[in-house]
């Protein structure tokens, strides 16, 4: 295993190496990095695209650098220019700008490019939950800079993650009913797990990766008021009281509680957020209406994301990426018990 890490170690150095150096996170994730049930991981299984995402803080700069460097990683839009691809990374979407299906040392790999803002927006506030949902989960980070207020939002989008959840499970659960609900957090809503991508993929991630969770979210779970936590028997308890409940609603990122509002608010009242939070934590339906408020976030976000790739990609790699997905959604189907 020692050996193992230590190569893939030098690998993802080799990739980084690649890249203009001016990046504040960089991070891989995703089953070629994490294993998952029915399936390899690792750099060692060269099958698997690997994921990756940079958050820099200049991308107009950073991309007129990769364009000299990597000029045939883009899609049409590089005849466009540094300043367009920045906008469209910027002004659309997830604020995301992906290349796909780009050739790196013997494998193929995706890579994402946000600005360092937009990921901290993104962290807070849950305005995407496009790059903090992936966040949520384990992931490989390759390189991150002393910037202090990136480091404090990487910390609270994981505990706005805790919040969310314990809204949304009874008052007594488990670790892995926890991290279930925590890993799906990102995928409600999203219309590509309708098509293209492996339904059980949430179970997939959590079931393989337990060790990587509670390591990720240990001292959160800890350190937190609202749960009475036991590692040794992996239970927990959640103050489920409207006071207890109201605690949290007004815990959650800004996004989610307006999403909240909009859902629970009758045309005509103008009441502020504070008042119809209250009116929720004392619903039965709490949970579930902050499971709705989550799912319209991502839904929204994942399919202007998703019609954004498409320009980003070129329609040929579209094309390919998609069948790939396809493939691998149908063997997570055959797999299934009947």
């Amino acid at each position: 295993i020692a050996l193992t890490l230590q190569n893939s170690s030098v690998f993802y150095r080799r990739v980084l190496s690649r890249f203009p150096q001016d990046i504040s996170l960089a991070f891989a994730y995703g089953s070629a990095v994490f294993r998952q049930t029915g399936g390899q991981m690792g750099v060692r299984n060269r099958k698997n695209m690997l994921d990756f995402v940079f958050a820099v803080d200049d991308p107009v700069t950073w991309h007129t650098m990769n364009l000299m460097e990597n000029r045939k990683h883009y899609s049409f839009l590089r005849y466009l220019g540094p300043k367009h691809i920045s906008s469209i990374q910027t002004d659309y979407g997830a604020a995301v700008y992906f290349n796909t299906l780009v050739p790196a040392e013997d494998r193929v790999i995706k890579y994402g490019v946000i600005s360092t803002d937009a990921l901290i927006e993104d962290l807070l506030h849950w305005k995407t939950l496009y790059v903090a949902g992936r966040l949520h989960k384990p992931v490989r980070i390759l390189l991150q800079s002393e910037h202090g207020k990136l480091r404090a939002a990487l910390v609270r989008n994981l505990k706005s993650a805790v919040i969310a959840s314990f809204l949304m499970l009874p008052e007594s659960f488990s670790e892995e009913d926890l991290f279930l609900q925590i890993a799906g957090l990102s995928y409600s809503g999203d219309f590509r797990m309708v098509i293209g991508e492996d339904k059980s993929k949430v179970s997939n991630i959590v079931k393989e990766n337990m060790p990587h969770f509670r390591k990720l979210y240990n001292s959160i779970l800890q350190e937190c008021p609202q749960v009475v936590y036991k590692p040794q028997q992996g239970r927990l308890e959640v103050d489920k009281s409207p006071e207890g409940q109201f605690t949290q609603l007004m815990a959650l990122p800004r996004s989610l509680q307006q999403q909240i509002t909009r859902l629970v608010e009758r045309p005509g009242k103008n009441r502020d957020v504070e008042e119809i939070l209250l009116q929720v934590a004392q619903d039965p339906d709490c949970g579930s209406v902050v499971q709705q408020g989550i799912s319209s976030i991502v839904k929204s976000s994942s399919i202007t994301q998703s019609a954004k790739g498409i320009a980003t990609a070129g329609l040929v790699k579209t094309v390919s990426y998609s069948a790939k997905k396809l493939q691998k959604m149908w063997r997570g189907w055959r797999r299934r018990p009947s």
